[in-house]
């Protein structure tokens, strides 16, 4: 997978310091301009949204709850998506024992697509529900190269498609993620991981308000020891 522009270690300073790769900073991901009647998509404009209930997945009753701070530019994130979530969601999500909650957390190490990933994301809870929020977060996050480098045309029809290929629609979700339909949202929920909680890398990982590293052995030890 390749890294944005901008990816570094995470040394957190006021957060527990884990010693694993994660993102800090960012860097310009292209032009901010509407491209959306450029993909062939006449989509009105919506009002913003400001408030939509946490992302979750997995039983009420869960004995383990596993909150996760993401950004959708962050290659350390990617990783985490594609190759730790899906083993939780396998061994702990489906049995009952983790429910597992997404947080937006845009550092951003992408100007562009960190915060335009997030509403395209948010778009999806949206429009149809939290388990396809986080099946498309996935495929979002397994195509994180399409969407940097500057091509906003281009990185919105890749958007376009990947959506209606969730069987959404495409036009809907790349205008809420061009025009930023969900930023009031996705803000909030970084000044809070910030200006609350005094995280500064991607991803952070809490396991029952622990925080620990974002790989599936340390995952699944704190999983372990907390069920």
């Amino acid at each position: 997978m390749r890294n944005t522009r901008r990816a570094y270690l995470a040394a957190t300073a006021g957060a527990l310091t884990l010693g694993t790769a994660g993102c800090l900073g960012g860097g310009s991901g292209g032009s901010g301009n509407d491209a959306v009647a450029a993909i062939g998509c006449e989509v009105p404009e919506r009002d913003t949204v400001s408030s939509l209930p946490t992302p979750v997945i997995g039983s009420e009753d869960a004995s383990v709850v596993v909150d996760v701070w993401e950004d959708f530019a962050c290659p350390h994130c990617a990783t985490f998506a594609v190759d730790v979530a899906p083993q939780l969601r396998s061994e702990y999500v489906s049995e009952g024992v983790v429910r597992y909650r997404h947080h937006d957390f845009p550092i951003p190490v992408d100007d562009w697509w960190s915060w335009k990933g997030a509403s395209a994301a948010r778009a999806a809870q949206d429009e149809a529900d939290d388990e396809t929020f986080f099946d498309f977060a996935h495929t979002l996050y397994e195509n994180q190269s399409e969407f940097s480098g500057g091509d906003a045309e281009g990185s919105l029809s890749t958007l376009q498609s990947l959506a209606n290929d969730a069987d959404l629609d495409g036009c809907s979700v790349a205008a809420a993620a061009s025009r930023e339909r969900y930023r009031p949202l996705v803000e909030a929920e970084r000044t809070e991981a910030v200006d609350e909680r005094g995280f500064q890398g991607t991803p952070t990982v809490l396991v029952d308000g622990e925080q620990v590293a974002p790989r599936w052995s340390d995952l699944r030890s704190a999983v372990e020891n907390a069920r």
